[in-house]
């Protein structure tokens, strides 16, 4: 590789979306993009740029429900924060192989907080035209990831594009009892999912673990943080997993691997996926690019005794 460059509570839920901490650890940067450089590395066939859609402000009680009071501070600031909340980047890797252009999520838009959205912005700099890319894939449905399907236009942002989501994915999110079927906390985000699966719903393709979106890059399954969540692994040198939210954070959960993170959907699962990644990516030496990880979010695992520790870069 070559560089160049259900533990969480209604109330927690509805209050971080309605966006009640957002804005109170970090200002908008200038012109309201953050990372607005382009992050460029080449992996086997695969040639990727990392573009920012902003950030999100997280508070303490999703970040860190099972840490000790006592631990809370220190990891809140070293993630950037306060002790009230952390700022996550969002990551998303545009990928050029073949002749495919392929983006890994879309953003939030309009549809999440302030912070982000910025990815039309950071396209614009980074001189990528949103009518060349061919296909988008998602990890999951939620808004943060996928609400950016439809821009404030009511076109879609990557119009000549297929989409791909999970079989798992699509099934939980566009249940039509959904009200009746899931928690109260989670109706606001199966609106948010039907609104952008809906809208691509003609030109999407549904693929299980094991199947290639292009040559090279197979589907992986991460469930847990949602019922349908996938990675995506690209082939050559010793590999690429492009990992969504299976680790949200690359502080918290490689330091602390027994630790919940509040919005996984399933959290016993969601905590055994990430174990079972972080450990292979430590064996096998793999590259990591993580959605929610310190831009550009690209890094290796190593054992750290009976955790890990996260290395950035390639």
């Amino acid at each position: 590789m070559t560089c160049t460059d259900d533990k969480t509570s209604g109330l927690n839920r509805r209050s971080f979306l309605a966006g009640s901490v957002a804005g109170a650890v970090l200002p908008l940067l200038p012109k309201g993009v953050y990372a607005a450089d382009t992050h460029r590395f080449t992996h086997g066939a695969f040639d990727i740029a990392v573009v920012s859609d902003g950030f999100l402000t997280l508070p303490v009680s999703i970040v860190l429900p099972d840490a000790a009071p006592e631990e809370r501070d220190g990891i809140m600031r070293r993630l950037g924060g306060t002790p009230e909340g952390a700022p996550f980047h969002t990551n998303i890797p545009f990928i050029r192989t073949g002749r495919d252009l392929i983006v890994v999520d879309n953003g939030s838009g309009g549809n999440f907080q302030a912070s982000a959205g910025k990815l039309a912005a950071n396209l614009a700099t980074a001189g990528i035209n949103p009518a060349d890319v061919t296909k988008v894939v998602f990890t999951h449905a939620h808004p943060d990831h996928a609400g950016g399907t439809v821009g404030a236009d009511g076109k879609l942002t990557f119009p000549n594009a297929q989409y791909f989501v999970s079989e798992r994915e699509w099934a939980f999110w566009t249940n039509p009892d959904y009200e009746k079927v899931m928690p109260k906390a989670l109706h606001g985000f199966a609106r948010g999912a039907q609104r952008d699966l809906f809208a691509v719903k003609e030109r999407l393709t549904l693929v299980k673990p094991g199947d290639e979106i292009v040559t090279g890059m197979q589907v992986l399954d991460t469930r847990g943080h949602t019922p349908g969540h996938i990675s995506l692994e690209l082939a050559g040198d010793n590999g690429l997993v492009i990992s969504g939210d299976a680790a949200t954070s690359n502080i918290v959960f490689f330091e602390h691997p027994d630790w919940h993170f509040g919005f996984d959907t399933d959290p016993e699962q969601a905590l055994k996926t990430r174990k079972t990644l972080i450990d292979r990516a430590a064996t096998e030496k793999l590259t990591l690019l993580g959605y929610h990880w310190g831009y550009p979010g690209i890094g290796r695992a190593e054992r750290n005794g009976a955790a890990y520790r996260f290395v950035a870069g390639a």
